[in-house]
This record gives C-alpha cells, structure tokens and sequence, in this order.
C-alpha cells in the first residue's frame, strides 16, 4: 500500500472510531414484536424497520414476536432485557394501555421510553362468508334474543375490538358484562377462527382483513369510525343507528434507562423515517391514517389516553 493510502485508511479509521457509541450503534437495531405474526403490530413493526432502513436510519433491523396478554409478555420480555440497550424498539399502542388495564401484570408500560406515535386506524366487524347473518343488524337482534350466543372474536381482553363489542351491547340495551368475548393472541388466529367460522363476528384493523374482505372469504358490516373509511364501501355504526366510535393507534417505545441525548436520536430516526416513501406506502397499502407524534407530546397522550380508556371500559361494564 503507497504512503498515502495507509494515512488516508488510518484517517478513516480513527474517525471512525471517535464517533459516539450510539451513533455508531444505530445500524443494527432490534424490534419486539409483543404479538404474533400476521397481526397489525406485527406489520407495523415490519412496515416501520423497512422504513428506517429505506430513510437511512438503520442497516439492519431484526425483529422477534412474542405474544399473549395484550402485549403484556413481550412488554415484560422487552423490559427485563432491553435495560439501557440503545438499539431496541417495541411496537405498541392502544391494545396494550386496555390490556394493562384489565390484566393489571407486573409491568407497565411506563417503564419503558415513549419514543412516538405512528398511526390510527379503525375497527371493522366481519362476518364469516358462509354465515347466516348478512348485517349488523341481524348481529344485534341475535345478541338481544341471546348474549352469549353471539361469539365475538378479536385481540386479546381490553383490545379495541372488544371495548368496542362492549360498547355495542351497551348502546343496543345489552348488559356489556354477559357478551361473549373470545380473544386471540394475534391477528393470525382471529383471522384463521373467523374464517373457520369459530366466532360469529370478528373485529380488527381493516389492513387484517382486506384481503379477505377483497376475495369475498369475509362480509364487513361495520367500521368503528366516524365517517366511511377512504375507498371502502362499509358502513359506519354510527350510520346504522349505534352510537359507537373508537380508533386503534399504533406507537413505537425504546429501553428503559436510556439517556435523554439516545431518546432524541431515536425519535428522529423514527420520525425521519416516517416520511419515507417506504412509509408511505405502507399507509396507503393498509388503509392506516398517519398520527405522527412524538417526544414529551407523545408521552403526555399516552397518559391521557390511559385515563380516557379506563373511563370508555367503566361506562361499558369492563372493569
């Protein structure tokens, strides 16, 4: 090697080396995953590592599942683990503030860093293709002749889709306390238990379900939002007479015991990443409504949101 390669690669070198460690960490970061394949955290979690990647935030992003008890145990797994690790991340988001709620464990998500918000999107009802119902209404009228005759299928307890099941039997004169609520560990198996006609109605994203709604496997019959959904033809309960309204948003923590300087950066890859064409695709690709939020705005919502699903939870008999 001539002279002045070697000084021009020790040059690299050493600045390379007297770049922070938390810099120089970013490219290789981890993703928990707090629920199984095939759900809407697992694809978020996906959608958000091939967007950091894209945005030039990150090399490489691995990723690991671990499902059960609204995100309860990979929350607990990411907490005891990740302590002070710079490089890890953990999907999260409405689904995991009911669970904590009505599971009560021994971790909370206030443990954790809160890094940002990503998107909100709504609920929709399905039918399976071969069942005797054909609307809400026939679902309605079913579940006052006989509560627990209708199944409700969704994520696990305290999940959007079952506040939301609690909120209909509510406001249609149902004792919320006697609906019948199977809950699942992940999209995977809600989407498998509707499709085998093992629940009588099952609620989730409407990313879950499009392609099943698309090929007729699936009849919607209804979306937990205020208006109809963008370029989907399924009606609101609100529209067909049921007072009802709930979102599902989605956000992203890191470690406990990070320092401040880490947070900041990671919130800014995450944002950065955000405005990604990756990430917009993702968007429009699943029907999500982009919430970005992040820093101590994100934090203090996510307070507030635990006071306001405890309150919906309470009014519709859940806890």
């Amino acid at each position: 090697m001539r002279r002045d390669e070697f000084v021009k690669s020790m040059a690299a070198l050493v600045a390379a080396s007297t770049l922070p460690l938390a810099v120089r960490a970013a490219d290789n970061l981890r993703m928990m995953i707090p629920a199984n394949p095939g759900g809407g955290w697992d694809s978020t979690g996906r959608a958000l590592g091939k967007a950091l990647m894209a945005a030039g935030a990150a090399a490489s992003v691995s990723y690991e599942n671990k499902g059960g008890a609204a995100g309860a145990i990979g929350l607990a797994q990411f907490v005891n683990a990740s302590k002070g690790d710079p490089n890890a991340l953990m999907v999260m988001g409405a689904v995991m503030l009911g669970g904590i709620i009505t599971g009560k464990p021994p971790v909370s998500i206030t443990q954790a860093t809160p890094i940002a918000r990503l998107t909100s999107e709504y609920n929709v009802f399905v039918l399976p293709a071969n069942s005797p119902f054909k609307t809400m209404k026939d679902v309605i009228e079913q579940l006052k002749k006989d509560p627990g005759s209708v199944k409700w299928g969704g994520g696990s307890r305290g999940s959007t889709e079952h506040i939301a099941a609690a909120m209909i039997a509510r406001a249609v004169g149902v004792d919320a306390a006697k609906i019948n609520y199977v809950p699942f560990r992940g999209g995977g198996e809600a989407t498998a238990a509707i499709l085998g006609g093992n629940v009588t109605v099952g609620g989730s994203g409407y990313s879950e379900f499009q392609q099943y709604i698309q090929a007729g496997k699936m009849k919607p019959i209804g979306v937990t939002s205020d208006v109809r959904l963008k370029g989907v033809d399924i009606p609101t309960l609100i529209e067909q007479g049921i007072p009802v309204e709930i979102g599902n948003w989605r956000g992203v923590y890191a470690a406990p015991g990070i320092t401040p300087a880490r947070r900041r950066e990671l919130t800014d890859m995450v944002v950065r990443a955000t405005q990604s064409s990756s990430w917009q695709e993702a968007l429009k690709k699943n029907n999500w409504t982009s919430a970005v939020m992040g820093g101590a705005k994100f934090e203090d919502f996510v307070d507030r949101e635990f006071a306001a699903l405890r309150a919906v939870m309470v009014k519709a008999g859940m806890i």
